[in-house]
């Protein structure tokens, strides 16, 4: 089948951000390029990280700083979709929160507050303020038994000069001392955020993309729910990848505007 037929039925992408849209601090070139070209053909598009280290606010001003513009200043993050996992399934309960002070704050603002000396249940998050106390407290609630939630099960994080450890590594070590992995995972490839992404699109999973840079996340997603799953290298992910890996794409470009004459 044509790459132009293959995109034909879809009208809105769901877009990862770091190593996707922009590395770090920078834009990647073509990145704007590819948003004028959905807004040319009648195509959505929502940006969808599994970062919880930052609010979706934070990344909505991130994204204005690089020059997008409305209509995709669109962000769902896993920390938000794991506060509305938490409102549904814990309903009246108040977490452990494993994370720095903008996720606490950002679930906070939902409605989910953090509770230091009598939690109900445990909620990880991409901490990038850890230290071993609070490692500690969390793998002692983890092997107590609490209920363990994780907003999403990236090892690294991509960063300018490489990658830094992200929650898929802390999990590691929460597992190594109290022998338990999360119960529930939101973010991508899991269910919890592509619900929360389908409620916020409104679009049908058969009518949307999945564009990312990781095989396990990102290209998982749209294998597991029956979108077009597309690869771009500009991140983790590199050909010598897709080749060992059981998760293939549906579609790779070397980078986002690449897709534009096929649009």
């Amino acid at each position: 089948m044509e790459i132009r037929d293959r995109l034909a039925g879809v009208r809105g992408f769901l877009l990862d951000m770091d190593g996707t849209f922009y590395l770090g601090g920078h834009i990647l070139e073509g990145s704007l390029a590819f948003l004028q070209k959905l807004r040319e053909t009648g195509r959505t598009a929502l940006f969808l990280t599994n970062n919880s280290s930052r609010s979706g606010a934070a990344y909505v001003e991130k994204l204005r700083g690089m020059g997008v513009r409305e209509p995709f200043l669109r962000v769902l993050t896993s920390g938000q979709a794991a506060g509305r996992y938490a409102l549904a399934h814990h309903a009246g309960q108040k977490p452990y929160v494993l994370g720095n002070a903008e996720l606490r704050a950002e679930l906070l603002s939902m409605g989910v507050p953090h509770e230091e000396a009598r939690p109900d249940y445990v909620l990880v998050g991409y901490d990038t303020t850890l230290d071993y106390a609070r490692m500690t407290r969390v793998c002692d609630l983890v092997r107590a038994g609490l209920p363990y939630v994780a907003t999403h099960p990236d090892f690294n994080c991509p960063t300018e000069t490489g990658f830094a450890p992200d929650i898929g590594a802390i999990c590691a070590f929460i597992e190594a001392s109290a022998g338990r992995r999360p119960d529930v995972v939101i973010g991508k490839p899991h269910c919890g955020i592509v619900a929360e992404a389908l409620r916020e699109t409104g679009l049908a999973a058969g009518e949307l993309a999945m564009v990312g840079d990781r095989l396990y996340t990102d290209i998982a997603t749209g294998r597991n729910f029956g979108m077009v799953s597309i690869l771009v290298l500009t991140g983790e992910a590199t050909l010598a990848d897709v080749e060992t890996s059981p998760v293939k794409p549906d579609l790779i470009f070397p980078f986002l505007s690449a897709m534009i004459e096929h649009l």
